[in-house]
């Protein structure tokens, strides 16, 4: 849809952002072969952690995240990619996720077409506890649990709930008019991709309609909100940094 001369939706504020595809524009970078990026979220806006949209052009190719202090997880929103680190190798369809912990060179290797999300931080380590290991899977493969004991509002976990990961990586989806039980506000940021549907997120004291494709950020206390809207499921991934003491 084109967007009216000068116009978008896209609104970055102190604590919260709203990034549209109208304003998409893409990076390339070292080592980087048929492939681009859309960095959506970066610390340059004061988020802790970075989104991007890794898209594979004509033929396919490679985008490559060299191995330091950065961990890496990943959805692949269409297409297929084969993720390969140090010590694994995984190709992955639509629908399909990753998790790849610093310290590993990590390479995708996508087909023509193939559109990746893809959550990048620095990892917290806590003395005395060893490293995540890398997972992988597929959402179909998740079970949905009602969040709350709300049945019209179900949350897929993907990431393990264990103390040595600190981050997590959901699917949350939401039938027409379910919404969020309540107002959230905490210490964990956010970076979510609407993945389908549509509705309407309250971020601080502001109320932005929303559809697939959208992008958010909530930084730490940035009170959240969410109702879906529309004939058909809002569902959308997040991010969150978890299971770190202040």
């Amino acid at each position: 849809m084109t967007p009216l001369f000068g116009q978008t939706r896209t609104r970055v504020e102190l604590r919260h952002a709203l990034i549209t595809p109208d304003g998409h524009v893409p990076s390339a970078f070292p080592g980087w072969e048929g492939a681009i990026a859309y960095v959506i979220l970066s610390p340059a806006m004061g988020a802790e952690v970075s989104q991007m949209l890794v898209a594979f052009g004509e033929g396919g190719g490679m985008a490559l995240f060299p191995a330091d202090e950065h961990e890496h997880a990943l959805y692949v929103e269409e297409g297929d990619c084969r993720v390969v680190w140090d010590d694994g190798d995984v190709t992955l369809a639509d629908g399909g996720f990753a998790f790849v912990p610093s310290e590993n060179v990590l390479a995708l290797h996508g087909s023509e077409g193939t559109r990746v999300t893809l959550f990048r931080k620095v990892y917290e380590p806590v003395e005395n506890l060893e490293a995540p290991p890398a997972v992988n899977g597929h959402v179909s493969d998740v079970p949905a649990e009602p969040f709350l004991g709300n049945e019209k509002a179900r949350l897929q976990t993907l990431l393990p709930l264990d103390v040595r990961y600190d981050m997590a990586m959901n699917v949350f989806t939401y039938q027409p008019g379910a919404t969020l039980p309540f107002v959230e506000t905490h210490v964990m940021e956010h970076g979510l991709l609407m993945l389908s549907g549509q509705g309407v997120y309250r971020l601080d004291e502001k109320y932005y309609p929303v559809r697939a494709g959208d992008a958010i950020w909530m930084g730490p206390y940035c009170p959240q909100w969410f109702v879906a809207m529309g004939e058909e499921p809002a569902s959308y991934l997040y991010y969150k940094d978890v299971h770190r003491l202040p």
